[in-house]
C-alpha cells in the first residue's frame, strides 16, 4: 500500500494472507470457515447465484445459500458446491434466525436479490448475527435504511465482529444522506465508521473503504465495464469469503473489503485483457478470479 496522507492509503497491491495460496497440507474444508449467504427471491435468483460462485471461487471452505423455495432447484443446480437452506416462502426471505441457528457459521451476507419485503426477518438477522462476521450489500442496506434505529443496529453488529457495509453512491444516500461534495461525503463516511466501527465500501471509480479508526482505502484497479448487473453481488460473495476464511488471522473489517475490492478489479482488469469492456458481465469476473488472486 502506498500511504497518501496520515490516515488514507492507495491499494497498489494487498499483502496476501496465508489462507489464500499457502494453504497447509493437513487442512480440511473446515480450516477455510462456513459462511451463510441470504439471498435471493423469485425472479432474482441470479443476484445470489454470483454470490455464491464468487464466494466459492474466494476460497471459502463451507457454504450455505438460505433461499426462498422457488430458488432451489436453480441454486442446486447452478452452484452445486454450495449447500441450500430452503425458506417456507416460495418467493421471498421470511425466516428469522436465532443466535443459536447462527452457531455453526463463521461469517454471515445478506442483501443480494433480495427485494425489500423482508424488513422483519432482516431486523431479526442482525440482532442475531452480533458477534459474527458480516457483510450488508444491495437490498440488505435498502432494508436497513428503512429502519430509524439503523446506526444503533450497525454499532452493535461492528463493534462485537468485523462489519463491512457496501454501498454504491444511491444506497449510501438511502442509508446516510447526501451531500454537496465528495470531500464531504468522505469525511461523512471516515466519522460513520468510526461511530459504528463498521467498515463503509463506497463503490464506483476508485472505490473509497473506511475503518473504525476513520482510515481510508483507496483502491487502484477495475474498469468501467464492471458498469454492469450482477458486480456489486460477486463483490459481495469475495467479501463473504475472506470474512469467513480471516477469523484465524484477526483480519479487520477494512482489511478484509479492501483486499476484496482489489481483487475484485483486478479480475475485471484480467478479463478485459481479452474482450471489451462493453461486453464485460459479472459472470467474467468470478471467471477470473482464479488468476486474480494468484
Amino acid at each position: 500500500m502506498i500511504q497518501i496522507d496520515d490516515n488514507t492509503f492507495e491499494v497498489d497491491r494487498p499483502v496476501w494472507p496465508d489462507f489464500l495460496n499457502n494453504r497447509p497440507a493437513e487442512s480440511h474444508k473446515g480450516t477455510y470457515g462456513h459462511a451463510l449467504l441470504v439471498a435471493g427471491s423469485y425472479g432474482k435468483m441470479g443476484a445470489a447465484v454470483l454470490a455464491a460462485r464468487a464466494c466459492m471461487r474466494a476460497g471459502v471452505g463451507l457454504l450455505t445459500v438460505h433461499v426462498p423455495r422457488r430458488g432451489v432447484d436453480i441454486m442446486q443446480t447452478a452452484v452445486p458446491e454450495a449447500m441450500v437452506q430452503v425458506d417456507d416462502d416460495e418467493c421471498h426471505w421470511t425466516h428469522s434466525f436465532t443466535p443459536q441457528e447462527l452457531e455453526r457459521y463463521d461469517a454471515v451476507g445478506v442483501g443480494p436479490g433480495l427485494g425489500t419485503a423482508s424488513a422483519d426477518a432482516m431486523r431479526a438477522l442482525m440482532l442475531a448475527a452480533v458477534g459474527k462476521r458480516v457483510v450488508v450489500d444491495a437490498d440488505g442496506l435498502n432494508m436497513l435504511a428503512a429502519m430509524p434505529d439503523r446506526l444503533d443496529l450497525l454499532r452493535t453488529l461492528g463493534m462485537a465482529a468485523p462489519t463491512v457495509l457496501t454501498p454504491h453512491a444511491r444506497e449510501f444516500e438511502r442509508m446516510f444522506g447526501s451531500f454537496d461534495s465528495p470531500s464531504l461525503r468522505q469525511q461523512h463516511q471516515r466519522k460513520l465508521s468510526r461511530q459504528t466501527h463498521c467498515a463503509i465500501v463506497y463503490k464506483g471509480h476508485r472505490t473509497q473503504t473506511t475503518g473504525s479508526e476513520g482510515e481510508m482505502y483507496v483502491n487502484t484497479t477495475g474498469n468501467p465495464g464492471m458498469a454492469t448487473a450482477g458486480s456489486g453481488d460477486v463483490l459481495t460473495g469475495i467479501t463473504l469469503a475472506f470474512l469467513a476464511q480471516s477469523k484465524e488471522y484477526q483480519l479487520n473489517a477494512a482489511i478484509c473489503a479492501s483486499m476484496a475490492v482489489w481483487i475484485h478489479g483486478k479480475s475485471a482488469d484480467l478479463a478485459v485483457q481479452k474482450q471489451s469492456e462493453c461486453s464485460l458481465v459479472a459472470g467474467d469476473m468470478i471467471k477470473f478470479l482464479t488468476l486474480a488472486t494468484i
